[in-house]
Parts: C-alpha cells; sequence; structure tokens
C-alpha cells in the first residue's frame, strides 16, 4: 500500500505472530519520508516492552504513547496536542468501546488512521470492538502467520497455559510476554490445530447457552 494522506481508516488484523507491528512500523516510516507528522499509540495495558516505543517481534522499534484502555478519548487530545496527521493505533482489541467513535472522529477530522488488532481471541471469537473496526475502516489487510504445529497458514492465535490449551472460559485478556517460560504463551495456529479446553465452571458455560444446570437458582446471572 502506498501511503495516503487524505482522511482513511486502514485497519491491519490477524493473529498472533502474523507481522502486523512490522506491518505498521513499515507504513509509519514511508510516512515520515512523505515528512507527515505521526503519533503512534499503545495501550497501556500492554506492558510486555517499555511504554515509549513499541517494538515487534522482530525487534523493529518506533516511538509511541501509553494510553489507558478506558481512555481512548485522549488519543485525540494527544492528535489535536501533536498536531499529528497520521494516528497509529496498536491492539485495537484491547480498548474500550469509546475507540469506535474515537477513530472516527480522527478521521473526519482529516487525519489518516493506521490500527492494528487480533481480529478473533484465543478461542476463535471475534475479538472485542475489531469486528466494527474492520467493517468502518476503508482497508483492511488480513495478515495471517505459519502454523507452529503443522507448517501451514496460521489463522487463530493458540494461547497455552502451563503448556496446555486454556479452557474457553478463561479470562480474555492476558498479555503474554516473549518469554518462553512464562506460564501464559501464545502461538500461531491453523485452524485443524487451534485447541480450546472444555469450560473450567461448567455451571457459567450452561448459563451462556441458555441452558441452567440443575442445582442452579433461577436468580443465578452469567459473570461477562
Amino acid at each position: 500500500m502506498f501511503y495516503r494522506a487524505d482522511p482513511w481508516l486502514h485497519v491491519i488484523a490477524g493473529c498472533m505472530s502474523s507481522g502486523k507491528t512490522d506491518e505498521l512500523l513499515r507504513l509509519l516510516r514511508r510516512a515520515e519520508i512523505a515528512r507527515r507528522r505521526i503519533l503512534l499509540v499503545r495501550p497501556a495495558v500492554d506492558d510486555r516492552t517499555p511504554a515509549e516505543y513499541a517494538e515487534s517481534r522482530s525487534k523493529a522499534r518506533y516511538p509511541s504513547a501509553p494510553v489507558r484502555q478506558d481512555e481512548a478519548a485522549e488519543i485525540l487530545a494527544l492528535a489535536r496536542e501533536r498536531d499529528a496527521d497520521l494516528v497509529g493505533i496498536e491492539e485495537g482489541q484491547f480498548f474500550d468501546e469509546t475507540i469506535v467513535s474515537v477513530v472516527d472522529a480522527l478521521r473526519e477530522s482529516g487525519r489518516h488512521v493506521i490500527l492494528t488488532g487480533l481480529n478473533l481471541d484465543f478461542a476463535g471469537r471475534p475479538f472485542g470492538v475489531m469486528p466494527t473496526l474492520m467493517a468502518m475502516a476503508d482497508e483492511v489487510t488480513t495478515l495471517t502467520a505459519i502454523c507452529v504445529v503443522c507448517g501451514e497458514t496460521g489463522t487463530r492465535t493458540q494461547r497455552l497455559v502451563g503448556g496446555r490449551p486454556a479452557a474457553s472460559d478463561d479470562p480474555l485478556v492476558v498479555i503474554g510476554g516473549y518469554d518462553g517460560a512464562a506460564m501464559e504463551t501464545y502461538e500461531a495456529r491453523c485452524l485443524r490445530h487451534h485447541e480450546v479446553a472444555p469450560p473450567r465452571d461448567r455451571d457459567v458455560d450452561a448459563i451462556l447457552v441458555g441452558v441452567m444446570p440443575p442445582a442452579a437458582s433461577s436468580e443465578a446471572t452469567p459473570e461477562g
């Protein structure tokens, strides 16, 4: 893709290890050559690298500003403060639903926006606001990885907890670092080799599909 200077939303989506950050940083460097004023932000919850820069798995880096995932409106303030005409947003799936209106406001103000994010969570479900952002985008780039099991095209993010597949009712957001010895690790898998363990809380799973377990109270409600 050639850099565009007009209002434009480009979403770069894909599974873990698909090169989303590398592609974003490549486009930002092209924009630098075009003498664009650039702001790159990333969610503060992602602490895998120091807050002052975003880093890809290939060790490419670019200066960034951390923003709390529940304070996406701060991105607008930063864009105005720095007079940015291109705003890069890393890990869009971690922000709450206000990121949608923020991205729309950035584009309406004449800015170019490039946003990256996981399109699916570890269980293969649409991840947070990413489906909405992809639908409203002017351009979508979907990247794939290599399945670590068979070497075929990987489109799913596999979460392993203690070396075993995570359960479907495990917490949605667990930031995975680059340390392979960490308790939670992530890798790319193809659909055939993507695994999700049965829910740890069977009662919660039954409620989610609309079937109350025999011993449950009629007042029980599922946890969000």
